[in-house]
């Protein structure tokens, strides 16, 4: 039985080692997190096989044969054996316990000169701000090979910021802002992903994540600021507004219906209102629709967007948003 415990633990954490169960490795945290994973599996390949060779065993071994009836012979307890299968599993969920705070020391610690990234979540978007560069993007840009601090929070309900390939999580809570730390060690293109429940759209929660070399980000930098500088009209302010500040997870600009109206054609228009009455869609009513949002429900719709974007925009934002949405009349 011990022969084939050994086989079997071997033939599973094989193929549970071939079935590539993690996307790729992207950051340096991810490294002994791996590992700690890698050992829990072989882990569970052992008690997998100890369950099904002792069990299977039984049944072809110990069968009742043909011509008994009897009972077979009454084991009363091994004392011995019994504090073995006490004590020994108290010692491996003890050393994995270590394991788990040495791998939470090692992947929080601070480096020397983090870039830091505000990472602030809302339903259903993601709005990242570069302080030191003085930028607002709706997709994360890192460069390769940095050590980068994640500042995390939520406007409105707990989310959770996770990109697989980092293998790390946070969650972003209202009121709250909670550190994340990553190194990036690979080139490429991945996903921002919501691991926390959020409402209606939680799975289309996404944001691109581009990790480049240090000289594209210095270019991605350099172009984004000459970018937002040439943003000289109300629309075009307004236009970067939807995209950096989550109105684009709920508003469509192609007249097709999201969690929200589209704005296609919006202003100007009639629309009737939960309560029976109906509103021309003009500056008063978007504005009032943008800083009290509970107040004129177009009806067919629910109260789902944040109240919280009287202190989140200035009246200078309100009127480039208001413009941005004049723009899109056909």
């Amino acid at each position: 039985m011990a022969v084939l415990i050994a086989v079997v633990t071997v033939a599973v954490a094989a193929g549970l080692d071939s079935a590539s169960l993690l996307p790729p490795l992207a950051s340096a945290q991810g490294v002994i997190i791996d590992w700690l994973f890698g050992l829990h599996l072989k882990v569970i390949a052992f008690l997998f096989a100890l369950v099904m060779v002792f069990m299977l065993y039984s049944i072809v071994v110990f069968r009742r044969k043909a011509g008994e009836s009897g009972d077979g012979a009454h084991i009363h307890g091994n004392t011995t054996l019994e504090i073995i299968w006490t004590v020994v599993p108290v010692l491996i969920v003890a050393y994995f316990g270590y394991l788990g705070v040495v791998t939470l020391r090692d992947v929080t610690a601070a480096g020397p000169d983090e870039m830091v990234v505000k990472v602030t979540g809302s339903q259903w978007s993601w709005k990242f701000e570069y302080p030191r560069q003085g930028l607002t993007s709706s997709e994360l840009v890192l460069p390769v090979n940095r050590d980068v601090r994640f500042d995390i929070t939520s406007i409105d309900v707990i989310h959770s910021f996770w990109v697989p390939e980092f293998r790390v999580k946070q969650d972003a809570v209202p009121g709250a802002v909670n550190p994340l730390r990553v190194t990036t060690t690979v080139v490429g293109e991945y996903k921002v992903r919501c691991a926390e429940i959020c409402g209606l759209v939680h799975a289309g929660m996404l944001a691109p994540v581009r990790v480049l070399p240090r000289a594209d980000f210095d270019a991605w930098v350099a172009a984004e600021i000459d970018r937002l500088a040439a943003l000289e009209t109300p629309a075009a302010r307004g236009a970067q507004l939807y995209e950096t500040q989550g109105c684009k997870a709920c508003h469509s600009l192609d007249g097709s219906v999201l969690v929200g109206p589209s704005w296609q054609n919006l202003f100007g228009s009639q629309e009737p209102l939960a309560d029976g009455s109906s509103v021309t869609v003009d500056e008063d009513y978007i504005r009032n629709s943008i800083l009290k949002p509970g107040e004129q429900l177009v009806e067919g719709f629910n109260n789902l967007m944040p109240a919280t974007y009287e202190d989140m925009l200035t009246e200078a934002d309100v009127e480039d948003i208001i413009a941005f949405m004049q723009s899109l009349q056909d």
